[in-house]
C-alpha cells in the first residue's frame, strides 16, 4: 500500500548520478496522476513528511532524533 499525505501519493525511482552511482529518490504526485517513471511506495524509515508553507507541497526529510 502506498503512503498518502493529504491528496498526494509517495513514489520512488532509482536514478544514476554523474559519477555512475545509483540512488533512490522519493517524490509526491497528486492522487490520480501517474508519473512517467517510478512506482508508489511506503514511507521509508527515519523520514518524516514536511509541507512547504509557500506552495503547500509535501516533501520527505530525515527525522531528527
Amino acid at each position: 500500500m502506498a503512503f498518502e499525505y493529504d491528496n498526494y501519493v509517495l513514489h520512488k525511482r532509482e536514478v544514476e548520478l554523474k559519477g555512475g552511482r545509483r540512488q533512490q529518490i522519493y517524490f509526491f504526485t497528486k492522487k490520480g496522476n501517474t508519473p512517467k517513471s517510478g512506482e508508489p511506495c511506503e514511507k521509508p524509515d527515519n523520514y518524516e513528511v514536511g509541507k512547504n508553507p509557500r506552495t503547500g507541497l509535501p516533501y520527505l526529510k530525515k527525522a531528527t532524533t
